[in-house]
């Protein structure tokens, strides 16, 4: 049994990598960590290095889940890439990290977490961030 987190290096991320591993805790699952980008940046700080890949390997292994990584080349389709990999690791859920958007901002950019929530094959898993103080 797998467990697929979209993973970013950021606070929603790191709530995503949380949930993740609670559920793989309770299930007895192992997690698939991706981590992808849209590309739209020259320097984009989505696209974790190995010091942030190698962190949150440990945060899931130090709770005794099993974890392996997939960097995805930023083609632009995050959505796609997690569905992808949903489809080709055979995962029984998906949980994704979701950020403060306003209604216009979702209108014009379209929404990732949306079209995965939307076309999944398995249930998905939204978490958002602790409120920053």
């Amino acid at each position: 049994m797998k467990i697929l987190v979209g993973y970013v290096p950021t606070p929603e991320g790191e709530a995503a990598l949380a949930a993740a591993a609670a559920e793989a805790e309770l299930r007895g699952a192992s997690v698939l960590l991706l981590n992808t980008s849209r590309g739209d940046a020259y320097i984009d700080a989505r696209y974790a290095d190995a010091d942030e890949l190698a962190a949150a390997e440990t945060t899931l292994r130090d709770r005794g889940v099993e974890v392996s990584i997939q960097q995805a080349a930023a083609t632009g389709d995050v959505a796609g890439e997690l569905l992808k990999a949903a489809a080709a690791e055979d995962v029984v859920l998906i949980v994704l990290g979701l950020r403060r958007r306003s209604p216009v901002g979702k209108l014009i950019l379209g929404s990732t977490a949306q079209r995965v929530l939307l076309e999944s094959p398995v249930p998905v898993l939204a978490v958002k961030a602790p409120p920053r103080d």
